[in-house]
């Protein structure tokens, strides 16, 4: 088992040490003119490595997003018995929090500029937090059942939406990690005013 862990948590750092070095080398050189072999280099793995992680350079963009939408259904399946909807996906979400406000430093606002600045990377953005929303809806109507329709899709969207427009806000405008982090903190306080208003959320299983 530990060693199933171990093997788990070495593929987690070297797809970071990709995605970081992405970041790094389109922030330096220009997303057109950074290949795959040079991220890979740059990661000191082979190109080989990088397609056993992610299918393409466009992929690699989004990888922060991924990583955080898999924590989210880890936290999420790991709930503790009896503990309300509304305890698990606060706990969720603070984790995801810490996890953005620590990651990409001045490179988080590389990531917003490429996905803002071009076509089918946005395009992309909006079909993968589209899928994401679609996803965490579903995990709620199973942290909720019984949950009325419109409150399932209301409770997502304004969780999704209030969380993805902040980051894009504090990277677009620099925000150190203190910052970012004290902003999600407010992001995170009106999310679970307005989850509250929903009583199925304080429902225990």
């Amino acid at each position: 088992m530990d060693h199933v862990g171990l093997r788990e948590r070495k593929k987690r750092r070297t797809r970071q040490a990709l995605a970081a070095a992405a970041l790094r080398l389109f922030a330096e050189r220009g997303y057109e003119e950074t290949t795959i072999a040079d991220i890979a280099a740059e990661a000191d793995v082979s190109p080989r490595t990088f397609f056993s992680y992610f299918p393409s350079k466009e992929d690699v963009v989004f990888a922060e997003m991924d990583d955080r939408l898999a924590e989210v259904g880890e936290q999420l399946a790991a709930r503790p018995p009896g503990e309300p909807p509304l305890a698990t996906v606060r706990n969720a979400m603070v984790t995801v929090m810490e996890a953005l406000a620590a990651e990409h430093g001045a490179y988080g606002a590389v990531q917003v500029r490429l996905v803002l600045e071009r076509p089918a990377l946005r395009a992309q953005a909006l079909q993968r937090l589209a899928d994401t929303q679609a996803e965490i809806e579903e995990w709620l109507r199973e942290l909720s059942p019984g949950i009325d329709e419109i409150d399932a899709v209301a409770a997502t969207g304004m969780a999704v939406g209030a969380m993805q427009s902040v980051i894009v806000h504090c990277r677009r405008g620099g925000y150190d990690p203190a910052a970012m982090r004290a902003a999600l903190d407010r992001t995170l306080n009106i999310v679970e005013n307005g989850l509250g208003s929903v009583a199925a959320m304080h429902r225990s299983p």
